[in-house]
């Protein structure tokens, strides 16, 4: 079992810097989830820590060994594909006991590890199968075995559920979230999909364009985002943003777009009111928005002119794609509300959840002002 840290980590390919002065610590048996947007570095930086990538700079520490300059098969970690990589010609035995055999282990206790491996993933009866037999699921979950069975001191997962279907991910991400308790083993994670690192980490690491934005625990990220890319990339319907102002008049806090004006909540006027005359991005998420008939009481609401724009019926909510003056935004509201197309309603939107952003001195990212 073993820690990994990135120190001051940079991948360039030519020109192009794929991973950015990368710094942060996972602890021993932790279950981190790497999460960015395509091409944002976070492959890469799970590849340099495999050994499969060079680093340009900094220093990659498995436990208390610097590994940058140690060969891939002796780091001792074990890695899953999202294409599986299996060998067509062999049986899922030979593809599980491969590695093994190659260190030349004992028939007895190569035996012994693919049989435990079979058993945790419940894929005794393929044993003698070959990939080509297996379904999408049953082979992600040989490829998961291959890497079992190594026993290694970190597991690495490069978007291993990208090639599934939408039921069998949700399964196959509480199947890995299982092993891992069962393991009690070190877990990288990398994915593009902020669903996927909301439910299966113990922390999440939010990259973009190969910079780390935040480390946080899944709630944490949400609840409190560092950043505006952070609070949009987390959450489904994405937030609501809209270019603003504070106002104080009479007294009160106000923020303010082209479209509406609205009072702060007093217990959050302190933390603001130093933004007072300067540019921000206002900050709302989706299911902060609702109709004020089925408001709960003692909520600090203020209500915003909309004209609905699109119904999507989920079942179990409804999201209402909303205009107020130019600015789009999206409700996720009770299903029980009725709505019209072109209809003009009212939302309230929950003033102490909302988020305030510092465009004035962080106009390319805004920061989260606290």
């Amino acid at each position: 079992m073993a820690s990994v840290t990135f120190n001051h980590v940079v991948k360039k390919f030519g020109d192009v810097i794929a991973v950015n002065d990368l710094s942060f610590t996972i602890d021993d048996k932790e279950f981190l989830v790497l999460v960015g947007p395509s091409g944002c570095g976070k492959t890469t930086a799970l590849r340099s820590l495999a050994g499969l990538e060079e680093i340009t700079s900094g220093e990659i520490m498995i436990g208390d060994q610097v590994v940058n300059d140690i060969p891939p098969k002796d780091r001792d970690i074990a890695m899953v594909f999202q294409s599986y990589a299996l060998y067509p010609h062999m049986t899922v035995f030979e593809n599980m006991a491969f590695g093994l055999k190659l260190r030349k282990m004992p028939k007895e206790e190569i035996q012994r590890r693919v049989d435990e491996a079979a058993q945790i993933l419940d894929i005794q009866m393929l044993l003698n199968r070959k990939p080509r037999e297996l379904s999408g699921g049953q082979r992600q979950r040989v490829a998961v075995g291959r890497a079992i069975v190594r026993e290694p001191k970190v597991f690495l997962f490069d978007e291993p559920l990208s090639n599934l279907d939408a039921k069998l991910r949700v399964q196959t991400r509480k199947e890995i979230t299982k092993l891992h308790k069962r393991l009690k083993t070190t877990f990288i994670y990398v994915t593009h999909d902020q669903v996927e690192a909301m439910t299966m980490g113990t922390r999440i690491a939010v990259i973009n364009h190969g910079v780390l934005q935040q480390v946080d625990t899944p709630q944490n990220l949400y609840d409190k985002p560092a950043n505006q890319f952070v609070a949009g990339f987390m959450g489904s319907p994405a937030m609501n943003f809209f270019q603003a102002k504070l106002e104080k008049s009479g007294g009160k806090l106000f923020v303010a777009t082209d479209t509406f004006k609205l009072e702060i909540p007093k217990d959050k006027v302190k933390t603001y009111e130093a933004y007072d005359g300067k540019k921000v991005v206002f900050g709302i998420r989706p299911e902060d928005i609702y109709n004020p008939e089925y408001s709960s009481s003692g909520i600090q609401a203020a209500e915003v002119e909309c004209k609905v724009d699109l119904l999507e019926l989920m079942g179990d909510e409804i999201y209402v794609y909303l205009m107020s003056g130019d600015h789009d935004l999206v409700a996720r509201v009770d299903p029980r509300s009725r709505y019209e197309l072109g209809e003009n309603v009212k939302m309230a939107f929950d003033m102490s959840k909302m988020h305030i952003f510092d465009a004035e001195n962080h106009p390319d990212n805004p920061v989260a002002v606290r």
